[in-house]
């Protein structure tokens, strides 16, 4: 199958990232963030998440975010909502997309949720059909696809079949994520042949964590199975919680480096994508986790 032609990177830095720091964030900074991303020709932002402060306290504050930030044109600024109280949150705060998430795996569902993956999915009808009457577009994200730190390898098909549930229930994407980041370009193939055949290549987007060093090899794998859409998280924030001292999400600024040495397009400024990571790293006191960022800065002395 040919590469596509254009590819739509879905930053989820200010989000996913964020949410795993220890120390608190400031709106400003994440205002900062966000505003950089967007200058930087990101074109859908996953910016703030609608949970309880006390289960997620650095995502407090998101209906802030979206209140003082940047609204660029074409752009797509997402929030997290787990239920319908973060629905309500989330349309009160003007946001126009929100994402939804069930696991692949029993255990991870009951341990990350407290229920299993139908009683999950049961949770997220009223949150779709409140959506639906909104006008707002929701995005699945499925945890664990190739593999849980519980329960091991998870077979395909049962990766199918909770993204179809989610695809049939009204998400217009369907989002794979390696939560642990073991994953292999051969399993990653094996997949996507088996998720394809229920739900359309062009409804499916990857989340690959770079736990094991193998998240560009799934990616240049997925954009061999026809994936057009990648989630990554600006400087690689975002830990991995299962491995301890382990990289988690995979750096924007390295899957851009990628697409852009294929000849792809993105619209977004690599430049301006590192400056933006830098920056927030720089906030953080923390190293960047992005290796094309670092040695853009180490060229540029």
């Amino acid at each position: 199958m040919a590469l596509p032609h254009h590819v739509r990177l879905v930053e989820v830095g200010p989000r996913d990232g964020l949410q795993n720091e220890q120390q608190p964030i400031s709106v400003a900074d994440k205002v900062r963030l966000i505003n950089d991303l967007t200058d930087a020709g990101v074109c859908h932002i996953e910016a703030g998440s609608f949970v309880s402060p006390k289960w997620v306290p650095q995502m407090a504050g998101s209906d802030e975010v979206f209140a003082q930030i940047k609204h660029g044109a074409g752009v797509t600024y997402a929030a997290l909502t787990p239920n319908l109280r973060g629905f309500e949150g989330a349309l009160a705060a003007g946001v126009k997309e929100i994402a939804v998430f069930a696991a692949a795996s029993e255990s991870f569902s009951q341990k990350n949720i407290n229920c299993s993956i139908k009683e999950s999915l049961a949770r997220f009808e009223p949150v779709m059909q409140a959506a639906e009457q909104n006008g707002i577009r929701v995005r699945g994200y499925v945890s664990c696809v190739l593999g849980c730190p519980y329960d091991g390898e998870i077979a395909p098909e049962q990766v199918a079949w909770v993204s179809k549930a989610l695809f049939d229930m009204g998400c217009y994407e369907i989002s794979l994520g390696d939560t642990i980041g073991q994953g292999t370009a051969g399993a990653t193939r094996h997949l996507l042949e088996t998720v394809g055949k229920e739900i359309p290549r062009d409804k499916l987007a990857g989340h690959f964590h770079d736990t094991y060093g193998q998240g560009l090899s799934n990616i240049y794998a997925s954009l061999l199975e026809g994936i057009g859409v990648f989630d990554s998280s600006v400087a690689g924030l975002g830990g991995c919680p299962y491995a301890k001292g382990a990289t988690g999400n995979i750096a924007s600024e390295d899957v851009l480096y990628l697409l852009n040495g294929l000849g792809i397009e993105t619209g977004i400024d690599l430049n301006k994508l590192a400056a933006a990571g830098q920056q927030i790293c720089n906030v953080l006191g923390k190293t960047n986790g992005s290796r094309v960022a670092r040695a853009l800065m180490a060229a540029a002395g």
